[in-house]
């Protein structure tokens, strides 16, 4: 068996009558943060809402393998209990359910066992503090009321009590003022430590790439991953733009 967490090949996928991906390759092994860029409009949340599973999207060509298992037909909720997790770009506000009920809900169904409440409370306590959360949104309503920056940070806050084997951030650091990126930069650096899972960052900016460890690249335009690199090209892209990242 190789040694990749995830492996995405020839992936086609529709929203409505529109193809969105033309047919994506992309592998990422165990222990490793790969980066997503490229242009507005190009794919790369779909591709990320594909891997997830979300039934908005019709994968009508390829297949992606994940730590070994064909899941290229299964649901959302089979796929977060074989350790995929999802940030979302604009979290939904869940009205009804408070945020410390929905992540111990969300632990007890991956898992299959009830969660010790005692022990629960204070892991979530310690990495709300990490993340320099006010204790009181716990028992707040899921992103109801919350600014910009809370709903990212509950979004990292889910990641670390969650410890998924393979995240999908997407561009998790949208909207965010300089300080409420590096905190949240410093939780994803935790997850890797944590939790040595495997890590796509969906993202226009580099600074809540500043405490990560970077080991591929890849641009995305028109549907395809059309160039792809190491942590090097990050720096090419700020520099010339996505003009020139075309192999394909």
């Amino acid at each position: 068996m190789d040694n990749n967490m995830l492996t995405v090949n020839n992936l086609h996928v529709n929203a409505g009558k529109a193809e969105i991906l033309r047919g994506v390759d992309l592998v990422i092994g165990a222990d490793e943060t790969h980066v997503l860029m490229g242009p507005n409009g190009t794919g790369k949340s779909t591709l990320g809402y594909a891997i997830m599973g979300s039934p908005q999207y019709e994968i009508t060509e390829g297949s992606i393998i994940f730590d070994g298992a064909d899941i290229t037909k299964e649901p959302a909720n089979a796929r977060a209990a074989r350790g995929i997790f999802l940030s979302f770009q604009n979290p939904p506000d869940v009205p009804g359910v408070t945020l410390s009920a929905f992540i111990r809900s969300a632990l007890e169904n991956i898992s299959g066992q009830r969660v010790k409440l005692w022990d629960y409370k204070k892991k979530l306590k310690e990495t709300m503090q990490l993340l320099d959360m006010d204790e009181s949104y716990a028992e707040r309503d899921l992103n109801v009321g919350f600014s910009g920056g809370e709903k990212k940070k509950a979004e990292i806050l889910q990641l670390l009590m969650l410890e998924p084997k393979f995240a999908i951030l997407d561009e998790t650091d949208s909207g965010l003022d300089v300080d409420a990126v590096r905190i949240v930069s410093s939780g994803i650096s935790e997850y890797r430590k944590r939790c040595r899972g495997s890590l796509l960052v969906i993202t226009h900016s580099t600074g809540i790439l500043s405490s990560l460890r970077v080991d591929r690249t890849h641009v995305m335009i028109d549907g395809v991953i059309a160039k792809s690199g190491d942590a090097s090209l990050v720096d090419e892209i700020n520099a010339n733009g996505y003009s020139q990242e075309t192999d394909v």
